[in-house]
């Protein structure tokens, strides 16, 4: 029998989160057939990791058009598209009908370890681009698995790979043996267990952004009920005007009452700022530990660290594939700029599309999350658009590829809750982007099927 050709070959997608299946839903639009692979146990794997966490964007803002269209002949209920979604919400409403609509197209329990051009590594130059993909699969039962693919889609994102304590990118010294004191997620205190973990306790919250935000604003309301709670708040640069925001000048009032929580946790005493503090190391003591900083500074010692430095991509398995990537926020190269923190913020970025998500690696793409690399202001109406791009590409409908369907308020985008005990009337919610603070989109490892 002779190997299919490539146009007889699925469109691989890398992870069953919300913008895995906003592509492979946009690829059956266009005729295309998508497989998609999930290393969790069900789609969304990621996603309901923070099911405790709103998301910062409604209902309206969280839907993919495409896949709107398949769930419709469903029994799926369109939820009201001013309200505001958790993340196990998203998961359990709109995600996992989504991969059940797909059937067999989504494939859970299968971790990418590898993707490559057939019979090519990625310094042979013949023949490339005419190759098909291989992607080497791990299964659940730990069984190795190869598949042919005519297009890789990697929307594996960043949930699995946080930056870690250290203040130069790398792990703190010391962090591996007080590993039972540090997470390295917002917590979910209407957990018992782990509301008991920082309850009357010291907690360190490491980190300035919405993330840290939210932690800082969760340990103050846990503190109202446990007075001897408290967190201790570690920035590497010091507290400036622009430390919580634009507050009720934030042109997204959502970020800026999210800001202003924590700044209200600073000022009513449950949480106090330690700043210029660039952690070296972490030392044990007794049944706490001690933060020791760069230049020598050791903190109290606290019961708990909570690390909220952001997320980075993992590249490993695309060892064997040519990116195009920004040397310093890991995204690709025509991408960086226009994502750039220091420049933008998720409400200013320009939607993109096949052009700006190119590699030199034809046919294959980094989306969602993960195409953003270090970079934390995504939108999942972002990734929708970059997904509806690439399909129309692979369809070979060129002019709808580069063509933006995707207009962002200048102002709202951001709206949202982001803290779980919010009353029902969000506008005077906090949070910020397309996600909660500790987003990642993308999929982690089941079985075939629907998951």
């Amino acid at each position: 029998m002779s190997a299919p050709t490539n146009d007889q070959l699925p469109v691989v997608v890398i992870g069953a989160g919300p913008v895995g299946l906003a592509a492979a839903a946009r690829l059956v639009e266009r005729g295309l057939e998508p497989l998609v692979l999930e290393a969790g146990p069900s789609a969304a794997t990621a996603v309901r990791e923070w099911s405790h966490v709103r998301l910062f964007s409604p209902w309206s803002e969280v839907v993919d058009p495409a896949a709107e269209k398949l769930l419709a002949p469903t029994t799926w209920v369109r939820p009201d598209g001013a309200t505001y979604p958790t993340g196990g919400d998203w998961a359990g409403q709109y995600l996992q009908p989504l991969a059940d609509v797909l059937g067999e197209r989504v494939r859970c329990g299968a971790t990418v370890t590898g993707v490559a051009r057939a019979g090519r590594d990625r310094i042979v130059d013949a023949d490339r681009a005419e190759q098909p993909f291989t992607v080497h699969i791990r299964t659940a039962e730990g069984g190795e698995e190869r598949i042919g693919a005519r297009a890789v889609i990697d929307a594996s994102g960043t949930w699995s790979t946080p930056s870690p304590l250290g203040a130069n990118g790398l792990p703190a010294l010391g962090e591996s043996a007080a590993a039972d004191h540090v997470s390295y997620q917002v917590p979910d205190l209407k957990d018992p267990a782990v509301r008991a973990r920082y309850a009357g306790k010291r907690t360190a919250v490491v980190g300035s952004g919405a993330s840290a935000f939210t932690a800082l604003a969760y340990l103050a309301d846990l503190a109202e009920q446990e007075p001897d709670t408290h967190a201790v708040w570690i920035l590497r640069r010091g507290l400036g005007a622009d430390t919580f925001g634009g507050g009720t000048a934030d042109q997204l009032p959502a970020r800026g009452a999210l800001g202003l929580r924590a700044k209200a946790a600073v000022d009513d005493g449950h949480a106090s700022a330690v700043t210029g503090f660039r952690t070296e190391a972490v030392d044990r003591d007794g049944d706490q530990v001690v933060l020791v900083a760069e230049d020598g500074r050791r903190l109290d010692p606290v019961d708990e660290v909570i690390v909220l430095t952001g997320f980075r991509p993992d590249l490993t398995f695309l060892s064997e594939v040519r990116l195009g990537l920004d040397e310093r926020l890991q995204a690709p190269t025509a991408l960086a700029p226009l994502i750039d923190p220091n420049v933008h913020s998720c409400g200013t970025v320009y939607p993109h599309g096949v052009a700006e998500l190119s590699h030199p690696e034809k046919d294959l793409y980094l989306v969602g999350m993960k195409s953003y690399g270090r970079a934390p202001t995504f939108l999942a109406l972002t990734g929708y658009e970059q997904v509806r791009s690439i399909a129309a590409a692979l369809a070979g409908d060129q002019e709808a590829a580069e063509r933006v369907e995707l207009t962002l308020p200048e102002t709202g985008v951001c709206g949202g809750a982001g803290l779980f005990d919010e009353p029902e009337n969000t506008e005077q919610a906090g949070g910020c982007c397309a996600a909660p603070a500790t987003l990642q989109i993308g999929g982690a490892a089941g079985t075939s099927g629907s998951c």
